[in-house]
């Protein structure tokens, strides 16, 4: 009885020994969950710097998807900071507006000596001391206020009104210097009419026209050019020929009258239409139901289209013979004529004296608004030019930078990490349509969206301040732009790739680094491709030229004071080409030291400074006919002298069909 009494109690002294434990349990868990947020809050500095790594805090969502990427080690001091941090923070590299190449008047002093190079150098010296005026003047808070209201003033002058009609007399059109300008260019159903007269043949001795050997008597020639231009596509350059209608009375190469039609783009002509008084066949297409070609009386034609025997058996079934009406070539020398261009829905029909002679049909990347000037050149006498059924407004060029400014055109940052591949773009200040076409076919790659693959444009100072101010602008909003601080020659291209070097191994530090133009339509997966086949070697990749040797007459002369050699070492077309990272330090290096030759030709500037690479180390030579220089081929890598809506044209048959394709091949 007492053991039970006993056992009893212990049980229950058990009990009380657990539920006090419990209840000193309970307490503490209460008394920590109060005191560790204090801890954590009095003493977090601490903690963090000497325990853990502190964790980033970032200002906005946006910030987190562009910090996914390992920081890359870095001496730049221009990098972002992250809000709060103490600690080195994520490195993100910050765009950077104009190029960091050493530039200064003594870079090219060791250079002024009496050398075939010195003209060169005296000329980029000079470049860079006005450029950096011109770019001081620029960064001015002073010159931004004054250029807001003269830009103002353009922007209204540019978005005027247009007149329906045009009409000048011959007099007034040779004091235009033979150009009616068509401020709001082309639209369907409009039409100009030209009054003129041919003159009367002359003697042609130009070799480049007529060779005449010993005895023989000299070519008569006589021929007009009429051609509709993009005179506002861009200023200083030639503006490219809509439409050039190039009838040629006294034959060229056929020695039979003819009318030739073409386009040209940047100095590269397509392919022309020529009219040699033969009816276009029956099974060739149509340009709104009008043939391409009338047929004309031809001294060579002797009037029987069909056979004898095919007449004689018409007649012997009783069908009678459709009368045809033969007509002379329409233009004649000595001879008023009245010729009509007028716009269809499908191409251009040209009518002289109210009968059709010719229609050419529209070509992609040329198209009716673009036409805002008429040309009229050659062995002719305009007695007047009309044109009627005009557009009274434009959708306007300068207006269209602010239309395009959308963010989704914006590049993406720059990475954190190294990139496989960096395109260096060459453009000019006033080359905006060319830039918004880039920026809007081919830079949309996911590759390049995604910044495994940086692209840039690279554009040097204009003399026209407006120029500059919209092209500072342009820059800071859409973050693509690399101005190289110097005053643009066409002979000083070679800076341009000297800064595409520096920044594609200092800023974004690329494997490999391509130089193209803003006129090259750009296929970024098989030219990465092209560049890993190769593996880690030093590289130069393009469509190459061999033994190539310098022109010494005409417009692309090279004087031997400028080249002395007789041949040009070996190098890759300027439309596009590669180099690896290795070559690019090397010419970085070279010219901060003062060492780098400069020629005027860019394209064979980097195959000079290969060569001399390639003396010290091999280099693999690597070409490619894909990398074009003339136009578009099959399965091109690169396509070069596209106009902006041949660009957008070819990235949308890229993206829809998934395999390369051309617009208006060439």
């Amino acid at each position: 009885m007492k053991l039970a009494k006993f056992d009893s109690l212990v049980s229950l002294s058990r009990l009380r020994l657990v539920q006090f434990l419990m209840g000193v349990l309970c307490l503490y868990l209460l008394f920590m969950s109060f005191e560790i947020p204090l801890v954590f809050k009095t003493a977090s500095a601490g903690f963090y710097t000497d325990a853990l790594p502190r964790p980033l805090f970032l200002e906005s969502e946006e910030d987190f998807t562009d910090k996914s990427a390992p920081a890359r080690p870095t001496d730049d001091p221009k990098l972002v900071r992250l809000a709060g941090s103490r600690t080195p923070p994520h490195r993100m590299w910050e765009y950077k507006e104009v190029s960091g190449l050493l530039f200064n008047e003594s870079s090219f002093d060791s250079n002024a000596s009496k050398d075939e190079f010195s003209v060169l150098h005296k000329t980029a010296r000079h470049a860079f001391v006005v450029g950096k005026k011109l770019w001081d003047d620029l960064q001015s808070p002073q010159n931004k206020s004054d250029s807001e209201p003269e830009l103002q003033n353009q922007k209204q002058n540019r978005t005027g009104s247009c007149s329906e009609s045009i009409s000048l007399s011959g007099s007034e059109f040779v004091n235009r210097s033979r150009v009616l300008v068509i401020p709001c260019g082309l639209t369907l159903g409009s039409h100009i009419t030209v009054v003129g007269m041919p003159h009367w043949a002359h003697a042609e001795y130009d070799p480049k026209i007529a060779i005449l050997k010993e005895g023989d008597e000299s070519v008569m020639v006589t021929q007009f050019m009429m051609e509709l231009q993009g005179l506002k596509t861009v200023e200083g350059e030639d503006p490219p020929r809509i439409l050039h209608f190039n009838p040629r009375l006294k034959g060229d190469w056929s020695g039979k009258p003819v009318i030739e039609q073409n386009t040209c783009y940047r100095m590269q002509w397509g392919t022309a239409l020529r009219c040699e008084g033969w009816k276009s066949r029956a099974d060739e297409e149509t340009v709104d139901g009008q043939v391409k070609c009338e047929k004309w009386i031809r001294d060579d034609d002797n009037g029987s289209e069909e056979s004898k025997a095919t007449w004689w058996l018409k007649r012997l079934i009783g069908r009678k013979n459709k009368v045809a009406l033969d007509w002379p070539y329409p233009f004649a020398e000595g001879r008023l004529f009245v010729l009509t261009l007028s716009a269809g829905l499908e191409g251009y029909h040209v009518n002289v004296d109210g009968r059709h002679v010719t229609s050419f049909p529209y070509r992609t990347g040329f198209v009716l608004e673009d036409a805002t000037g008429l040309s009229l050149k050659g062995d002719l006498d305009v007695h007047s030019v009309f044109a009627a059924a005009l557009p009274t407004s434009h959708p306007s060029f300068a207006p269209q930078k602010h239309l395009e400014r959308l963010s989704k055109w914006k590049a993406p940052p720059l990475p954190e990490g190294n990139v496989e591949l960096f395109i260096g773009i060459l453009s000019a200040g006033n080359h905006f349509a060319e830039r918004m076409a880039v920026r809007k076919s081919w830079v949309q790659h996911k590759l390049i969206k995604s910044s495994k693959v940086v692209a840039r444009f690279f554009v040097a100072l204009n003399g026209r301040k407006d120029v500059n101010v919209e092209l500072k602008k342009e820059a800071e909003y859409f973050g693509d732009i690399v101005i190289v601080p110097y005053m643009d020659n066409y002979d000083l291209v070679v800076l341009k790739t000297v800064a595409i070097c520096e920044y594609g191994i200092r800023t974004v530090a690329a494997k490999y680094i391509m130089k193209c133009d803003d006129d090259t339509f750009v296929r970024v997966d098989p030219v990465i491709k092209e560049a890993k086949k190769l593996g880690d070697r030093s590289l130069y990749i393009g469509n190459m030229n061999y033994y190539h040797k310098p022109l010494r007459n005409g417009k692309w002369a090279v004087t031997y004071e400028e080249w002395p050699e007789e041949e040009y070492p070996p190098y890759a077309n300027g439309p596009g080409y590669i180099v690896s990272s290795d070559i690019a330090q090397f010419i970085v290096d070279e010219f901060e030291n003062h060492k780098l030759r400069l020629f005027k030709m860019e394209d064979v500037s980097m195959g000079m400074w290969v060569e001399k690479f390639n003396s010290s180390k091999a280099v693999e030579y690597q070409h490619s006919l894909k990398f074009c220089q003339f136009g578009c081929i099959e399965d091109y890598y690169t396509a070069h002298y596209q106009s902006p809506r041949q660009m957008l044209c070819m990235w949308d048959k890229l993206r829809k069909q998934g395999r390369p394709q051309c617009c208006n091949m060439r």
